[in-house]
């Protein structure tokens, strides 16, 4: 349930910090006090969409703070949700949501301290709190939101999502294979193109790297002769010839090493030719083995010079350079495979099959879930309006089924309603008056709420419209969905004020330059004069706190 709610800055609320009970509590106040301006605030708290309007006039942000306790053991639901997430419980088992929303627009997010999505407010804020806005009697005429009541009352809400998402990928199957049977011959022939592109290529084999290989042996077979006639010339020269270099040189650093052995001053000079001396034996050594590889090959070459132009033909067909012919060749070869699966029509509509078969699965089982729910709120509907001042009045749920199966299942749901004994029942956007759809919209509310696994339930000034006994039954009603639950009313009415285990009082006042919101509790003497105030208006008698005390004497 909602511990308390922290309000900064948010359109003309200086600063207000309020704590929730269990039970049912009323929000009263004078038309225009800004008593919905506290369940606009927890809707921002919960994801809703801010604008720069939402932030008090001269002030450079609004920070909106919800905490939450939450029962681990009895919501698994939002452990699980919460760990999916990466978050936990904070350590007194609670959630706490909090935003910022700047002048400049922008917004932050977080929950229990860590930074988080908007997306994220919403399906944890969902999970914790339902409000029913001033308009839900509007919003109960379209198909769409009576479907919803009536699954949210089933609580089949998780799984007619599930049988929508079956159905949108029975659909996506289905267009597939529609596709792959008119492009029969387009595939086809693309298949052959590619088929024969990767035999070619299949043949020719190109290995990674093969091509800077080849090139390189090539250059060697061809100036193979330039080659063995070079090397020999630098090894005559270096020490096969007379005076080579190497014994000379190996003559003069003996001849410095015997000197130096008289003058030290050779010393340098000797440590200078030594690693020449070496260094020169070392490429003596190299070029004679190099001279003992290397050989004139010409079958060699000409198998490496058709390799090359192999190489080089195949990828001026692709159109590639002969580096990226093997890259290429895996390239043919995926779009082989894929459009080899995509042509295969039989596996193809055996996919689209099982999606059906699963699709039907749950959309039959939230045909029976949607049977057996729209029977108890009949009954249930139909038994509340008789306390509604709408005796002989009936209820049913209408359903429907539809030709083909559609993303929200296999039926339409339909809310009729008869006003009065003895008339059959019509669809309720056509017979219901204002006053009798306000009166059935909020009796469909509460009773599908106490259906929901929701903890917190917010009621804004639902009970417009209605007024006199049926006020009364309104008020009875909410107080008793607030044993099990926590419920938070905003109200003009006395008859539900009074029926509040909690009362807080919504006030505004101005110094002249600002307007500011304030929000109170009431203790009992306090409640007998906003009672009394909602009974008589702007003058309060002595009759009229009378009549409140009566109200209270609960």
């Amino acid at each position: 349930m909602l511990r308390s709610l922290s309000i900064r800055d948010f359109v003309i609320v200086d600063r207000l910090d309020l704590e929730f009970s269990a039970g049912f509590t009323v929000f009263s106040g004078e038309t225009g006090a800004g008593k919905s301006i506290l369940i606009d605030a927890l809707a921002l708290a919960m994801g809703e969409r801010g604008d720069t309007s939402m932030v008090r006039n001269g002030q450079t942000r609004a920070d909106i703070t919800a905490e939450f306790a939450a029962d681990a053991e009895a919501r698994p639901d939002l452990e699980a949700w919460l760990q999916a997430q990466a978050l936990t419980l904070e350590e007194h088992g609670g959630v706490l949501l909090r935003r910022v929303l700047d002048a400049g627009g922008r917004s932050r997010a977080f929950i229990n301290g860590t930074p988080a999505t908007l997306t994220q407010l919403r399906e944890l804020g969902e999970m914790l709190v339902d409000i029913h806005g001033q308009h839900a009697h509007q919003q109960l005429l379209r198909p769409d939101a009576q479907r919803r009541l009536l699954d949210s009352h089933a609580g089949a809400t998780a799984l007619a999502a599930d049988a929508a998402t079956a159905h949108k990928e029975w659909r996506r199957l289905v267009k597939r294979c529609e596709e792959a049977h008119g492009r029969d011959r387009e595939l086809q022939l693309e298949r052959e193109r590619l088929e024969w592109q990767t035999s070619e290529l299949d043949k020719l084999n190109p290995q990674e790297g093969e091509w800077d290989e080849v090139s390189a042996e090539h250059r060697r077979l061809s100036h193979a002769a330039s080659l063995i006639n070079g090397v020999q010339g630098a090894l005559d020269v270096l020490a096969e010839a007379d005076g080579a270099v190497v014994p000379s040189l190996g003559h003069v650093v003996h001849q410095i090493r015997e000197l130096a052995e008289i003058d030290a001053g050779l010393a340098d000079t000797l440590a200078a030719l030594e690693p020449a001396e070496i260094q020169l034996r070392e490429a003596v050594h190299s070029l004679t083995h190099y001279a003992q590889r290397i050989d004139l090959d010409p079958e060699r070459l000409a198998v490496v010079e058709q390799r090359l132009d192999a190489l080089h033909s195949a990828a001026r067909k692709f159109r590639v350079t002969p580096e990226q012919l093997p890259a290429e060749l895996a390239e043919r070869r995926a779009q082989l495979e894929e459009l080899t699966a995509s042509a295969d029509t039989a596996a193809m509509q055996a996919a689209a099959d099982a999606a059906h078969a699963m699709y039907l699965k749950l959309a039959k089982d939230l045909s029976k879930a949607r049977a057996k729910a729209a029977a108890s709120l009949s009954r249930e509907v139909t038994r509340a309006m008789q306390d509604l001042s709408m005796p002989g009045g009936r209820f049913e749920v209408a359903l429907t089924p539809t030709p083909e199966p559609q993303s929200f299942g296999l039926e339409t749901v339909e809310f009729l309603v008869a006003g009065h004994p003895g008339v059959p029942t019509r669809p309720l956007a056509k017979v219901a008056s204002g006053g009798e759809l306000a009166r059935i919209s909020l009796a469909l509310q509460v009773i599908a709420s106490s259906a929901s696994l929701t903890p917190t339930l917010i009621f804004d000034e639902v009970d417009s419209g209605i007024g006199g006994a049926v006020a009364e039954v309104v008020g009875r009603l909410l107080r008793e969905l607030g044993q099990g639950r926590q419920v938070l009313c905003v109200t003009h009415l006395p008859q539900v004020a009074a029926l509040g285990h909690q009362h807080l009082r919504v006030s505004k006042r101005s110094d002249g330059d600002t307007t500011m919101s304030e929000i109170e509790p009431l203790g009992r003497s306090e409640r007998v004069e906003e009672i009394a105030r909602m009974l008589g208006g702007v003058e309060i008698t002595a009759t009229t706190r009378k009549h409140a005390r009566e109200m209270l004497a609960l």
